[in-house]
């Protein structure tokens, strides 16, 4: 009996602390003229047809309605916390139903971070990260790598898509590469074999793929999302495969 009280003590805690951050977030001012934003900086966007930017701009809208976003030592704008929303809703488009439950807070640094989250001293490596731990929920990413994902369009990396995408290897309780909760059970093996082929290839320097997705099979996942949003066209000449399972993956062909 007391288990069950403890329980229901528990919930009750944390349906009134997300209630309070709803309530805090439905206070934050959104950005004026998004759709505007989004098409001036989003080459994603500009693709869509008018109904899909529709949709996107709305979902956009409803991801800023439900995550925090705070800038840390520095200062960001309506078209960074735009960024940030398309950054969550372009791997998702082909999921209209999908929002991140298992993200609460996006923390924007001025640039790079080290491993104690500090934006000073030395081995600011860290462009990027999902928290865990106290961190959990919590994203942490480098306003100028945020921007930079979306201003260089010739390129096949954007660090916010890709630690969105580690969001979603998350979500089904296991950051190992292999998205349940979005490729079908059939595919798991082919893309499991896919996988580990790739990273043969780039530690052979034998391919286009940023040899940071040899790391292991999370890093590698992240990393192809990226090239897949990014050039997309490139990706389905050099890689027709890898293209092909990743459009299962995410329900979109771009």
């Amino acid at each position: 009996m007391f288990g069950v009280l403890f329980f229901i003590a528990i919930l009750a805690g944390w349906l009134l602390w997300r209630n309070q951050q709803k309530t805090a977030l439905a206070g934050t001012p959104l950005p004026a003229a998004p759709e505007t934003i989004l098409e001036a900086e989003v080459g994603f966007f500009r693709k869509l047809t008018p109904a899909e930017k529709n949709r996107f701009t709305t979902k956009a809208i409803d991801f800023l309605q439900r995550t925090r976003i705070e800038a840390v030592g520095t200062t960001i704008t309506d078209t960074d916390k735009l960024l940030v929303a398309a950054s969550a809703i372009i791997p998702v488009f082909g999921f209209p139903e999908w929002t991140y439950s298992n993200l609460t807070d996006v923390l924007i640094y001025d640039d790079h971070f080290n491993e104690t989250f500090s934006a000073q001293g030395n081995n600011r490596q860290y462009m990027g990260m999902v928290g865990s731990g106290y961190l959990n929920g919590k994203m942490l990413l480098s306003k100028t790598a945020l921007r930079e994902g979306f201003i260089n369009r010739t390129d096949k990396n954007n660090t916010a898509i890709h630690e969105f995408v580690h969001l979603l290897d998350k979500s089904d309780g296991a950051v190992d590469g292999i998205p349940e909760n979005f490729l079908d059970k059939q595919f798991v093996i082919p893309w499991l074999d896919m996988m580990h082929q790739n990273i043969k290839d780039i530690l052979a320097d034998k391919s286009d793929i940023n040899p940071y997705g040899a790391t292991d099979k999370t890093e590698f996942f992240a990393v192809a999302a990226e090239y897949f949003f990014e050039q997309p066209q490139l990706l389905k000449t050099n890689h027709p495969q890898l293209y092909n399972m990743l459009e299962k993956i995410f329900k979109q062909d771009l």
